[in-house]
């Protein structure tokens, strides 16, 4: 019995005859293509480019670009859920779909801390929070799936595996690593290599077991700074480099 079954579904041609794969497939890059574009607008708006349209300001108010991606997400699933329809409409609504997530997500920060955050040091998480969709929703597109379906898969392997995942991946929480906790849900070995590392500096598995002079503790110091340092060149690589000081710096919040 495996010990976190790995079903694959993608074999050769037969990939982008099913429609929900396709539909899925279609609804990823749709949102990658929409954060994609709206991160290049951003940063053309920021960097004051005469020939650009600016924000979306009528009668003075600023509407953020999540907005839209809202609208466009209830719209889009609405008619899904409403309409069922076949192909072509079903990859035009996950396409639909697809943008408003992009739009929505890009502003992910905000729905975080409730402030304009974009670019400050927490608008980071925006970030973070479409590239993790983006491997979880490339995980289920390919047909990785935690556990194994097949017939004959017993219930209790079933139930051992997903109580192994979601134990594997409790680990990996308790060592502050909340997105590869989420992310080893669906795909299992980003899990298991998230919790054989070192915990992170202040985690409860750290505070626990990591004493103040340990070299346990002095490896995961190290650790966490180096991957801070290449994971945010990466993020403004991608969405642009913070250029303002955070509104919740020095304030006390209730969050």
């Amino acid at each position: 019995m495996p010990i976190a079954g790995l079903e694959i579904q993608l074999q050769g041609g037969d990939f982008l005859e099913g429609g929900a794969q396709r539909a899925g497939l279609v609804l990823l890059l749709a949102m990658l293509g929409s954060f994609l574009f709206i991160r290049f607008s951003t940063r053309m708006i920021r960097a004051e480019v005469s020939w650009w349209p600016g924000n979306v300001t009528p009668g003075g108010l600023h509407i953020h670009h999540l907005v839209f991606g809202i609208v466009l997400m209830m719209l889009a699933g609405f008619l899904q859920f409403a309409i069922q329809p076949d192909s072509p409409w079903l990859e035009i609504l996950a396409a639909a779909f697809g943008i408003g997530v992009g739009l929505t997500l890009d502003e992910f920060a905000l729905w975080l801390y409730l402030e304009d955050v974009y670019w400050s040091e927490e608008g980071r998480r925006s970030v973070d929070a479409v590239i993790l969709a983006t491997i979880i929703g490339g995980a289920l597109v390919l047909g990785f799936v935690p556990v194994s379906s097949e017939e004959e898969t017993s219930i209790g392997a079933i139930a051992f595996s997903i109580a192994l995942v979601l134990g594997i991946c409790v680990i990996v929480a308790i060592k502050g690593k909340f997105w590869s906790a989420l992310g080893g849900m669906f795909i299992p070995l980003v899990g298991i290599i998230a919790a054989i590392r070192v915990a992170k500096p202040g985690s409860p598995w750290a505070r626990r077991f990591y004493g103040p002079d340990s070299r346990r503790r002095a490896k995961a110091v190290a650790r966490v700074e180096r991957h801070d340092r290449r994971w945010k060149r990466f993020q403004d690589l991608i969405g642009g480099a913070p250029s303002l000081p955070s509104p919740r710096q020095g304030r006390k919040t209730n969050d």
